[in-house]
């Protein structure tokens, strides 16, 4: 027989479900990925019923967990390790491809030298070394956060600095 928190809480669902789910899908694609979160969300909100966790603001609260839990998986998703030979032009395309290869390789070479220790460090091992942030976060004892934001830096750095690059070599 269900009790009176037990209703509140099936309440709460009911209310709650299609604008939780509509926010969800709007930024996850896979649509199993969002249900997953979609459970993840309301299995948090049983637990800490469970628990007698006091939650002033459900609806706030339920989103709140929602970002979170969109955050981990996009954080936990670990991207293939950059294949450098599928961007650079073919070395058997001829002696012009072969050039433009050289060229973008010590272009890039350059510019990852020329990045602050620590961006650098990031980049390497995200990009080229295929290791994810909780790896290297567990590391070097660096938050997740910081380690994001100095790649991002240098990702930003690069594409600068290589677009120098680009653009010598595509002029007329």
């Amino acid at each position: 027989m269900p009790t009176g928190q037990d209703e509140q809480l099936a309440e709460v669902v009911n209310r709650e479900w299609a604008r939780l789910r509509g926010f969800v899908r709007r930024r996850v694609r896979d649509p199993r990925d969002a249900e997953d979160i979609l459970q993840d969300v309301f299995y948090a909100l049983v637990e800490a019923n469970r628990l007698l966790m006091p939650i002033e603001h459900v609806t706030g609260w339920l989103f709140r967990v929602a970002r979170n839990r969109i955050t981990d998986l996009f954080r936990a998703r670990t991207p293939e390790p950059l294949q450098l030979e599928d961007l650079l032009p073919s070395p058997d395309a001829g002696p012009e491809a072969e050039y433009a290869r050289s060229v973008l390789l010590d272009a890039l070479e350059q510019a990852i030298g020329e990045l602050p220790p620590e961006q650098r460090d990031v980049f390497i091992a995200h990009e080229l070394e295929g290791r994810s942030f909780k790896e290297m976060a567990a590391a070097t004892g660096v938050g997740v956060n910081t380690l994001l934001s100095r790649k991002r830096y240098a990702v930003l750095r690069l594409r600068e600095r290589l677009r120098q690059t680009y653009d010598e070599m595509t002029k007329p």
